[in-house]
């Protein structure tokens, strides 16, 4: 686990330096999740404005709650965003979080067991890409293979292209040979998913800033035809 600790970070000083990011993608990027339900936003950015007047004492009971009630990928994906950096001011509130979610994923029934797994492995996901930035940040899941989880999530539920497009977004530093696989599959399966496709074509932050379609294949020619 320390050695991938040690490649993400020199992973994201690379990209910081190459393509002039504000920040990791699974914390500065906000995902298009349309009119769903998620945790209170007031920013214009990916980050919160300081001004926030949400009660992060509710912070695991209302994820778990809107985590529970949709089974869109990109809408646990945002919403696990966020409450990384709501957690990440209350870290007793994001350590209840995470113990609440490592349960879950003990407990689910079939029907609901890889998501599970993904909620899991995705936060702690985010919450190691919160360390590099967030000055003084404790990461409680720091012992934690988020990755290892979100491989267990497409075991369970092969061939879902959000959840592949996340595992693209967790791969960007390797393994190599699963992240160009994890982004031709999204790519692919967002022709027939219109949310997933508009995630693609959104710019990483800010208009100037590259798509996640050709954030994700820069390195290799996977790109598909649009349609």
């Amino acid at each position: 686990m320390k050695i991938r600790q040690l490649i993400s970070a020199a992973f994201l000083m690379l990209l910081f330096a190459t393509i002039s990011l504000a920040g990791p993608p699974l914390v500065c990027h906000t995902f298009d999740i349309a009119n769903a339900k998620s945790l209170p936003w007031i920013s214009d950015n990916w980050n919160l404005t300081g001004s926030e007047s949400y009660d992060t004492n509710n912070l695991p009971a209302d994820t778990l709650a809107i985590l529970d009630s949709d089974p869109t990928v990109l809408v646990h994906m945002e919403t696990l965003r966020r409450a990384a950096l709501y957690g990440a001011k209350d870290p007793a509130a994001l350590k209840r979080l995470l113990l609440k979610l490592a349960a879950r994923s003990d407990i689910v029934t079939s029907d609901n067991a890889a998501i599970a797994q993904f909620d899991l492995g995705y936060f702690a996901e985010i919450l190691t890409q919160v360390h590099w930035i967030a000055k003084g940040f404790a990461n409680p899941a720091q012992n934690l293979d988020g990755y290892a989880r979100i491989k267990k999530s497409l075991q369970l539920r092969p061939n879902d292209p959000q959840i592949e497009f996340a595992a693209a977004l967790v791969t960007l530093e390797g393994p190599a040979s699963d992240h160009q696989r994890y982004t031709q599959a999204a790519l692919v399966g967002a022709q027939s998913d219109p949310l997933l496709d508009r995630n693609l074509s959104t710019h990483f932050i800010g208009p100037r800033s590259e798509t996640m379609t050709d954030l994700l294949s820069r390195n290799f020619s996977v790109k598909v035809a649009r349609q």
